[in-house]
């Protein structure tokens, strides 16, 4: 049986556990706002292909050197994907850090934006 006592205890705890939740809530959405700002960019080694990536790892911005015109469109085409996926890992970075700043990287938001933007790496998602 309740007495007013426990009453009281369950309602502190029901207060926490909301309290809690829109703590998580916040920084949740806190997140999502700083993840939508971030990009990734990558150089090829050569330096003639440079990529940007937006948040969704979409292609935003490319920008080919004068040295690419001598080169086979087959060669041009590979160094710009693999230039694509540096930058992917680049953006993945990028949001591991927000991540970490804004839910901590060990919460269970963290791990499920690491996890998705691990897939997106692998290509997988792409």
């Amino acid at each position: 049986m309740l007495d007013a006592r426990n009453l009281d205890d369950v309602r502190s705890w029901i207060e926490e556990w909301r309290s809690g939740l829109a703590e998580r809530a916040h920084w949740a959405r806190e997140l999502s706002a700083r993840v939508h700002r971030l990009s990734g960019t990558a150089r090829s080694p050569d330096g003639l292909v440079s990529v940007t990536v937006g948040p969704g790892g979409e292609l935003v911005g490319l920008e080919l050197e004068e040295g690419v015109r001598g080169r086979a469109a087959t060669d041009i085409a590979a160094e710009i994907r693999a230039t694509v996926r540096a930058a992917r890992l680049a953006l993945a970075d990028a949001v591991l850090t927000a991540t970490e700043k804004a839910v901590g990287a060990e919460s269970a938001t963290g791990r499920a934006v690491a996890a998705a933007y691990a897939t997106r790496d692998s290509g997988r998602s792409f």
